[in-house]
């Protein structure tokens, strides 16, 4: 070994700073959660559980997110990132609004079949609104940030005469959300369910109820 890769092999490596080590437990702490309720139910995901799966002491879970309040928070907040993050590296920014719609709305079918977080999301969700939780606020709020975005692509659709003039966009937003959450959880009681079907269905009928070139006449 020459004395300029000896030199090399003894480099340190940057010690990471004790933010980017909180940063990288709660990620992983998140990811064990997604995966041990979708594995084994949320009854499973104890924070002795999840601390565990993500391969630290059983109370590192406790002391990231306090409680399971924290702990939902900390899994919505990650599930948006990474939706942010798939959308951008698709330059959905760029797509006219239309087409940005039907691509959110066919990522989720596409995700909710080859992800287990889809799962995960919607047995937490589940089981806050089937408990009466006080947790089922955090998801209002996770699907009350989906109907703006969409909401906000309606409109600029309508301004560039791609979406029908005659729609109100919230009510078209919250359409499209409900629409994906009853896929989801019938997809969840029933994993049988044809989803590339629905998939190919419901982007054809959205397309033809949103397009202003499909049927021009104003609604009644």
């Amino acid at each position: 070994m020459s004395a300029s890769n000896a030199d090399l092999s003894v480099v340190p490596r940057p010690r990471r700073t004790q933010a980017e080590r909180r940063d990288v437990s709660e990620r992983l702490l998140v990811e064990a959660t997604l995966s041990v309720v979708a594995e084994r139910g949320v009854g499973a995901a104890t924070f002795d559980a999840i601390g565990q799966a993500a391969g630290y002491s059983r109370g590192l879970a406790t002391q990231r997110f306090g409680s399971k309040q924290g702990l939902i928070d900390a899994v919505i907040a990650y599930l948006h990132a990474r939706r942010d993050e798939l959308m951008d590296a698709a330059h959905v920014a760029e797509m006219p609004p239309l087409e940005a719609v039907l691509y959110y709305a066919d990522s989720h079918f596409r995700l909710l079949d080859q992800d287990d977080s889809g799962r995960a999301y919607f047995m937490l969700m589940a089981g806050a609104v089937a408990d009466a939780s006080s947790m089922k606020a955090a998801f209002a709020a996770s699907h009350d940030r989906v109907r703006i975005w969409l909401a906000d692509r309606v409109r600029a659709g309508q301004a560039a005469g791609q979406v029908r003039a005659g729609l109100d966009p919230d009510g078209v937003a919250l359409m499209i959300g409900s629409l994906l959450l009853g896929v989801s959880v019938q997809w969840l009681a029933d994993p049988t369910t044809p989803l590339g079907r629905i998939r190919r269905t419901s982007l054809a009928l959205l397309r033809d109820s949103l397009s202003a070139q499909r049927d021009p006449e104003p609604l009644p």
